[in-house]
């Protein structure tokens, strides 16, 4: 007979482990063990049958896999959690004794403890590291915005958070990452490209934060412990790479320069390293060192210098020409804000140095970095300086502010090479020519900035003037052709170079399935259209053309020319909606061979494919609700601007009739016969 088992010993039950059992046997208090697991990365897991794993109770329970408990029994954490317990049992009873000398000396000398050991256990690879840099940033940002004086988090962590985000977007800046932007009632989103993966941040309006009661922030202060250790390895691999100081040195930090005050150094080469050492230490003064240690040192110095001098020599003598190529590019472009210093590498093939057909997307990238090389900005005092500091630069442009504003401005408010003036405010004509401003910049609304990064151009500055209605500033960051387009963004889509219009038809031959086969062969020819082929601005120029005849805006003229071809479209497929068509013999075989693909299916991909098609058709409902809502919302705003308009015509005919009866009444006086006559008729 078998040895009989109990149960939980094995299966499901012996799997898992509760809450509380894990905290008996890791011997620590709650508090502890969350911060543990947040650390860790370790989370509560769902069994398949809870009434198995907690062997036939139905209670609310939570669940953690054992091997992640028996995992956290080895981590270096949990034994300075331990002396931090037993320290502040320590520093209690002394404050019971009342010998405050040695609370003042327990204080002093707290345990800590370090997360290097567990970021690179959780991110063994730099593109990890990279990939969870969005939450991380996005808290870093969160609680940068607090005041100093919050009582939750000490000053001290809110400086280091402000810190890091500056460090990170300063390198953003010097290399030109930064892709996308777009203004929300939340905060700025910023998304850049680090090691060829997309990195999107939130920050938070520059606003007086309120630290609310109903936030647990110790649990937050975990995470944020946990994401400033991320952030700063990640920095200091990104100016490594650079061949730059980490971290960068900041001046004039009391007056908030900003991004403006980071200072960027270039490593130093290792011949000016060991000169500055033997500068410093004179082999001669080494008294102290014995004759031994310093012959050895000696040897060392002069192996290491004449190994360098070698290698330069080398490198001299063989690839002078290229030598002279960079540093004439060196010194083109120290000229700009955005040089960079770079760690020269000579090429080892001639491939190298000329560029192929795999180097276009980054020659088109960095095109776009230099969007606003040409501009000059000056930022008025109400608009946010930090964040359009940070995305001018990034694209290459230069920008200055009043003195209120900080310190690092690159130009004064009367500076005659200025070519944008970012304003919120009006402006008198009496304060322009006090400031000494010229009348040739351009006055323009913050807006006008992130349109042109999202659109890769600079746009037309109509419409972004002080006192003009904005247009709508759409996201980037767009659901694609599924969801809703609305017509501006394919009036901004054509204004920037992109053919909206295949878009926009793409999503109605998906939506509509009695499509015929003369408009599939339209959209393929319309597919084949390249974004730099010459119809397009031919076409651009006659809308334009067409768009100033009719006394329109070129947006204003877009918008009503895609509601237009939205009202033609939905009566279109209403009609035929009704008909019933003549299904084509291609039609016929793509729906059987379709419905024959189903059947070979298996239950679960059946499933699968069942609801994506949900989702599609949920999303085209609802993108064709949106438009029927807007075709009647400007309907309904053309009837009112008719009412209005008809409504102001017969008030300036009745003013008009009105005012002349009043010239004819004053007419009929002035006669000097009439007027004695009534006068006459009073006296009788």
């Amino acid at each position: 007979m078998g040895r009989l088992k109990r149960k939980g010993d094995a299966g499901a039950a012996a799997n898992y482990l509760t809450r509380n059992a894990a905290i008996k046997k890791l011997q620590i208090s709650l508090a502890q063990f969350r911060r543990l697991c947040i650390l860790k990365g370790i989370y509560p897991r769902e069994p398949r049958n809870k009434k198995k794993v907690a062997k036939g109770s139905t209670a609310p329970k939570t669940f953690y896999f054992r091997k992640d408990i028996q995992f956290l029994l080895h981590e270096p954490i949990l034994h300075k959690f331990r002396e931090i317990r037993a320290h502040q049992l320590k520093i209690n009873r002394a404050v019971g004794k009342r010998e405050w000398a040695v609370v003042k000396v327990l204080d002093e000398n707290r345990p800590e403890y370090r997360l290097d050991h567990i970021i690179k256990e959780r991110y063994p690879s730099f593109a990890l590291a990279v990939r969870d840099l969005d939450d991380a940033l996005s808290m870093l940002a969160m609680f940068a915005t607090l005041p100093a004086h919050s009582r939750v988090i000490k000053p001290s962590v809110i400086k280091n958070c402000a810190r890091l985000v500056t460090e990170f977007q300063h390198y953003v800046m010097i290399t030109g990452r930064l892709k996308k932007v777009f203004v929300s009632i939340k905060g700025i989103y910023y998304q850049a490209d680090i090691g060829g993966s997309d990195v999107t941040w939130i920050v938070p309006h520059a606003f007086t934060q309120d630290t609310p009661r109903d936030v647990d922030f110790r649990i937050m202060a975990t995470f944020l412990d946990l994401y400033e250790n991320l952030v700063g390895f990640i920095n200091y691999k990104l100016y490594m790479d650079l061949n730059l100081v980490y971290p960068p040195k900041m001046v004039d930090e009391e007056q908030s320069s900003g991004l403006a005050g980071l200072v960027v150094e270039p490593l130093e080469k290792s011949r000016s390293f060991l000169d500055s050492i033997t500068a410093q230490e004179p082999l001669d003064k080494l008294e102290t060192v014995g004759k031994k240690s310093r012959k050895e040192l000696q040897k060392r110095l002069k192996q290491v210098t004449e190994s360098i001098s070698q290698t330069v020599s080398n490198t001299d003598n063989d690839e002078t020409d290229l030598m002279d190529d960079v540093v004439n590019d060196e010194d083109d472009e120290d000229d700009d804000e955005t040089a960079i210093p770079t760690a020269i590498v000579t090429p080892k093939d001639i491939s190298e140095t000329v560029p192929s057909i795999k180097d276009a997307p980054k020659i088109s990238a960095n095109s776009s970095r230099k969007l606003f090389q040409s501009c000059v900005f000056f930022l008025n005092r109400e608009v946010p300086r930090s964040s359009l500091e940070f995305v001018i630069k990034s694209f290459g442009g230069s920008v200055g502010w009043p003195e209120t504003s900080g310190s690092g401005s690159a130009v004064t408010v009367d500076d005659s090479t200025i070519t944008h003036h970012i304003i919120d405010r009006p402006m008198s004509d009496a304060d322009r020519k006090k400031n000494g401003i010229n009348a040739t910049r351009e006055f323009v609304q913050p807006q006008w900035v992130y349109d042109c990064v999202n659109a890769g151009k600079l746009i037309k500055t109509k419409g972004y003037h002080l006192g003009e209605t904005l247009p709508p500033h759409l996201s980037p960051f767009g659901g694609g052709k599924e969801g809703y387009v609305p017509p501006e963004a394919s009036a901004f889509a054509v204004s920037s170079g992109v053919d909206a219009e295949e878009e926009a038809s793409d999503e109605i031959d998906n939506e509509d399935v009695d499509g015929g086969e003369d408009e599939a062969g339209d959209e393929d020819e319309d597919e084949m259209k390249g974004p730099l082929d010459n119809d397009e601005d031919e076409e651009m120029y006659q809308a334009e053309i067409q768009a100033e005849a009719a006394g329109l805006s070129f947006t204003e003229y877009m918008e009503q020319k895609s509601l237009e071809k939205d009202t033609q479209k939905t009566s279109q497929q209403k009609g035929v909606s009704g008909k019933k068509r003549k299904v084509s013999t291609i039609e016929a075989e793509a729906a059987e061979e379709k419905e024959l693909a189903k059947m070979m299916m298996s239950k679960k991909e059946r499933r699968l494919y069942n609801q994506i098609e949900f989702g599609r058709n949920k999303k085209a409902a609802e993108a064709q609700k949106l438009k029927e809502r807007r075709i009647a919302a400007e309907q309904q705003k053309k009837a009112n601007k008719m009412s209005e308009e008809t409504s102001g015509a017969a008030q300036s005919e009745a003013k008009k009739a009105a005012s002349g009866t009043r010239k004819l009444r004053s007419a009929q006086l002035s006669k000097p016969g009439l007027s004695s006559g009534i006068a006459g008729k009073t006296k009788a």
